[in-house]
């Protein structure tokens, strides 16, 4: 009893520390962006240095892992990396960069909640991609959100249209990345259930997007800056590119954490997680950046906030019953192999006792017989 005790303990102290790791580089490297990114507007340049990073960091985690586990890592063919990862890598791409974009103009709580929508996106094109299926529950979570949103953005100080409209534009490309991401991460046969080989894959192809994007809008003036190329002091280039290094480390323990909480509790407690994650970004905004909220925009935040959670509790409820489906299935299957087994004994059974008294018939006849 005190071994069960003590094992309870501990897989909740783990998946405790887990979401503590996980809040601790989100809510970090949230509000990096927002102030590096305000100090310093190349946000696609950054982002897209930040992908380089991850992908050199990726491929060294992926060597390590070669030399200890003395196995090689998955590999795609070309046909599956272009028509596979492709989708994936160029919505990812555009939707943090977006999203980092909208940095230069919106506030952190902005930020927070119009990128919550991205669960509206994110269901509908779940029932384009056969994920989920069509409900009435569906559409009253979307109504709660967006109407949740409308009120939080109503009458809102720091409210800016162009900053909105680029992370809203971000959030309806997350809805196609994550269930592109989904389709991709639950086929076994392509080997990419580890974030690492994800990571591995999918960078280039963000690369490749970001690439000439950032060349057009962000080139001449990030040449032309004297923050990194046209650089005056050298101390003031290693700090800016230290700062640099240490958001795409951010980044990367971020996924990584990610995973870590999926593989460790399931889906359904990072979502929740993420609530409450979002309630305290959202309140370190206040007390942080200044950021103001009134008395309808916070009334808006807890509608919003009731979407979610219906969405969760409807996730709850559908996980039950498909765990009670397979426990009765399960349990059907056991009481049909006992009783195949009890038949099975009792077949041997009155084969054994037919063939003794077959033996003993012949003994007795063959017996009566001599004599």
């Amino acid at each position: 009893m005190l071994k069960n005790v003590l094992f309870l303990i501990l897989c909740e102290s783990k998946t405790i520390l887990l979401i503590l790791i996980f809040y601790l580089f989100s809510i970090s490297l949230t509000f990096y962006n927002k102030k590096f990114i305000t100090i310093y507007p190349y946000p696609l340049s950054i982002t897209m240095l930040h992908l380089i990073v991850k992908f050199l960091l990726a491929s060294f985690v992926r060597g390590i892992l070669r030399i200890f586990s003395k196995h090689d890592r998955t590999e795609l063919c070309w046909k599956d990396y272009f028509r596979k990862i492709s989708p994936s890598g160029i919505t990812s791409s555009l939707d943090i960069g977006l999203s980092n974009w909208s940095f230069e103009f919106i506030t952190v709580s902005l930020y927070t909640m119009t990128k919550s929508t991205s669960i509206i996106f994110i269901l509908i094109f779940a029932i384009v991609f056969k994920l989920e299926k069509k409900g009435l529950s569906i559409v009253f979570i979307v109504l709660f959100i967006a109407g949740g949103l409308f009120m939080f953005t109503y009458k809102s100080t720091q409210f800016n249209m162009d900053g909105f409209m680029l992370c809203l534009l971000a959030s309806f490309i997350s809805g196609i990345r994550w269930t592109t991401a989904q389709l991709v991460t639950q086929k076994s046969e392509i080997g990419l259930q580890n974030p690492i080989d994800m990571i591995y894959h999918i960078q280039p192809w963000m690369i490749l997007t970001l690439l000439p994007l950032s060349a057009w809008f962000e080139g001449i003036e990030i040449i032309s800056t004297k923050d990194f190329f046209r650089f005056s002091d050298i101390n003031d280039l290693i700090i800016n590119f230290s700062t640099l290094m240490s958001g795409a480390m951010i980044a990367f323990c971020l996924e990584c954490s990610e995973y870590l909480v999926i593989t460790h509790t399931s889906s359904l407690t990072l979502s929740i997680a993420g609530i409450i994650k979002e309630v305290c970004v959202l309140y370190l905004a206040t007390k942080i950046n200044g950021d103001q909220l009134n008395n309808i925009n916070i009334i808006g935040l807890s509608i919003c906030m009731l979407g979610i959670l219906l969405h969760v509790a409807m996730k709850i409820k559908h996980n039950k019953s498909v765990n009670n489906v397979f426990y009765n299935v399960q349990r059907k299957v056991r009481t049909l192999s006992k009783s195949m087994n009890g038949l099975s004994l009792s077949l041997s059974d009155n084969f054994s006792s037919n063939h003794q008294h077959s033996h003993s018939a012949s003994f007795d006849s063959s017996h009566s017989k001599v004599c």
